[in-house]
């Protein structure tokens, strides 16, 4: 197979989204790895080059093959990771290229179970050598390049936890007026039981953050838990079909969920073209330690949507410091008092330092936010 077409697979998947990473040597090992010399499935990837998303026919059309073909090599791409294939909200099967990552090949390579090989081993190191390539062009030109990725809309929204572990009672939540969302707007959900009652198909999956670190000798120092990646709907079912994730029922996703809280994980949920209106696609449960979009490992910026607020009452609280370890964000610090306190602009109200409060000292307040996190300077 010619140098030259697997560099056309790379431009066409790069041209989907995801993160603007360089057609490197490490960006063709990986493609090359994940695809072999087939050179089918290569020339079904390049006929989206020009058209990311495709009906049937127009791929027919486009590649001049039968209708068995064409899903006999979507299928398989789909399974690599390559192709979203499921039917859009019409019924019309719509084929979509995907990017290399926020969704794509890395997501998907790393949340069905894999084995520890030297092929996968090898795997995850060339994605992380790809990020790491990524990262440094990101910081070599940070005062330039951040004013821009700070303009990009929220990528996720935090879901809080609403009780305390400690004493078992409901955290309390109130309204700031000044933040609160008009009464015109509909809020999403704000209950992780709410979101998972929306839908019938739910399927669980690895974190992919998790079993990349797993299978580049560095697991999490947070949780055990690898198996608490949900997909929902439609998604679910693609990531069912090609053997990513397994379906589960609402009681075995809320039994997860609940779970991987008392582990101090962030609940966070996706909606697709990054709108709240529409119906969740996912859920992740974050740790502070592997999480691609945690302080410790951002690329880019944290561009978070919530819906709450950590609100500390100085009279209950003894500067235990349990919140500020178990702060995702590094948001919560010991005052000159001696008591805990929060910044703001770092604060996504996902609820964990109340969860884990002993002495119940934390609340809520609730109002829409947007937080912008900008990456740790390295250099």
């Amino acid at each position: 197979m010619s140098e030259a077409k697997y560099k056309k697979v790379a431009q066409a998947i790069l041209k989907v989204g995801g993160m603007p990473i360089p057609v490197n040597d490490t960006f063709l090992e990986i493609i090359k790895m994940l695809l072999g010399d087939n050179e089918e499935e290569i020339d079904m990837i390049l006929a989206f080059s020009r058209k990311a998303s495709q009906s049937l026919e127009q791929l027919q059309q486009k590649t001049g093959l039968t209708e068995e073909k064409i899903l006999d090599l979507t299928d398989r791409l789909a399974k690599k990771g390559f192709i979203f294939n499921q039917p859009s909200s019409t019924g019309i099967k719509v084929f979509r290229l995907l990017p290399i990552v926020n969704v794509g090949l890395f997501e998907y390579t790393f949340m069905k179970e894999l084995e520890v090989t030297e092929r996968n081993k090898k795997l995850a190191d060339l994605f992380t050598t790809l990020f790491k390539g990524l990262d440094d062009l990101i910081q070599d030109g940070y005062d330039n390049i951040m004013p821009m990725l700070l303009k990009a809309p929220a990528v996720d929204r935090t879901i809080p936890l609403y009780v305390n572990e400690p004493t078992g009672k409901e955290i309390l939540i109130t309204i700031n007026q000044d933040i609160e969302v008009p009464t015109e707007k509909i809020i999403p959900s704000q209950k992780i039981e709410e979101v998972v009652n929306k839908f019938d198909d739910i399927a669980v999956g690895h974190c992919f953050c998790r079993h990349h670190k797993d299978l580049e000798g560095d697991p999490c120092k947070q949780t055990d838990m690898r198996e608490n990646c949900f997909t929902l709907g439609k998604s679910a079912r693609h990531t069912v079909q090609q053997g990513f994730a397994r379906m589960v029922s609402k009681d075995e996703a809320i039994k997860i969920l609940k779970a991987s809280a008392k582990d101090g994980l962030v609940m966070k949920v996706y909606h697709p073209n990054f709108d709240t209106s529409k119906p969740e696609t996912s859920i992740c449960n974050c740790c502070r330690c592997c999480c691609g979009n945690s302080l410790q490992n951002a690329m880019a910026p944290m561009i978070n949507e919530t819906h709450h607020l950590s609100l500390f009452n100085h009279d209950l609280c003894v500067g235990c410091e349990t919140c500020v370890d178990k702060c995702v964000n590094g948001a919560i610090y010991i005052n000159d008092d001696g008591k805990a306190d929060r910044d703001a602009d770092k604060c996504i109200g996902c609820g964990v330092c109340a969860h884990f409060c002993p002495e119940n000292a934390i609340s809520l307040v609730r109002g829409k936010r947007i937080v912008k996190v900008p990456p740790l300077r390295k250099k």
